[in-house]
């Protein structure tokens, strides 16, 4: 069965055809940047343009940047703070006629990467980290998804979230080396550590694909591994989830 996932991410939003039976995405890639400022009627606009031009008329799965509960937004994380208390899944169903699944963009990658990917199989609790704009986290105790697992919201500091410290974003900004940021995301990971106790943690979104620039500063514990499907994860576990809306 051919699906269509939607990754809205900080900077960019990404879709993609994928084999619900493989987890192989079956296109190109299609991106367009995330518009500044990123207001609902703005991001749905590029959302329906992304369906328009794979020309598709079945279900949909999103995955979004915060928290998701029953298709509704109930933090803002990096968005305008206009999304905050919207109905995600009736919004982008209204304005493309399709059906929508919409859940948490770190949950979608950490779904893909449990089910076909290097998770698969794995008992216990495992979490998975995006590193982009965000720190994104999926937590799933013996293959099953637990929900909005958002622990780049730990406060830290001066900072209101952890995040704004340790997330890619803020090795980009500061134009930091991948040693330098390696310290500080070894410090968040620490804090999960502390805090959950994992059987293992999977790093995907954008920077996991440099994980071996920046392993050495890893010292935590607890297995640190780099999730091959990497920055396509998003798109294949929420394209995925689409078959499992309601359940």
């Amino acid at each position: 069965m051919t699906l269509l996932g939607i990754d809205v991410g900080g900077s960019g939003i990404k879709g993609a055809l994928v084999n619900s039976e493989t987890g192989e995405m079956i296109s190109e890639r299609f991106r367009i940047p995330t518009p500044i400022p990123r207001t609902p009627e703005a991001m749905t606009d590029v959302i329906a343009e992304i369906v328009a031009h794979f020309d598709y008329k079945g279900k949909v799965g999103c995955g979004f940047p915060t928290i998701i509960k029953n298709g509704v937004c109930k933090a803002t994380g990096n968005l305008h703070k206009s999304w905050l208390g919207v109905n995600v899944e009736e919004l982008l169903e209204k304005k493309t006629g399709l059906d929508f699944t919409v859940i948490n963009d770190a949950d979608a990658a950490g779904y893909a990467t449990m089910n076909y990917g290097i998770g698969k199989g794995e008992k216990g609790l495992v979490i998975m980290i995006t590193i982009g704009t965000g720190l994104g986290s999926g937590a799933f105790l013996d293959g099953r998804l637990i929900p909005n697992f958002e622990l780049g919201q730990i406060p830290y500091k001066k900072y209101s979230k952890i995040e704004k410290w340790a997330a890619g974003s803020a090795k980009d900004k500061e134009g930091l080396s991948y040693k330098k940021w390696g310290k500080r995301f070894n410090t968040f990971l620490e804090y999960v550590e502390l805090i959950v106790s994992p059987d293992l943690i999977i790093l995907g979104g954008g920077a996991s694909k440099d994980f071996n620039e920046f392993k050495s500063k890893i010292k935590i514990d607890t297995k640190v591994i780099a999730a091959e499907l990497q920055n396509h994860a998003g798109i294949i576990g929420a394209a995925v989830a689409s078959l499992h809306k309601g359940e």
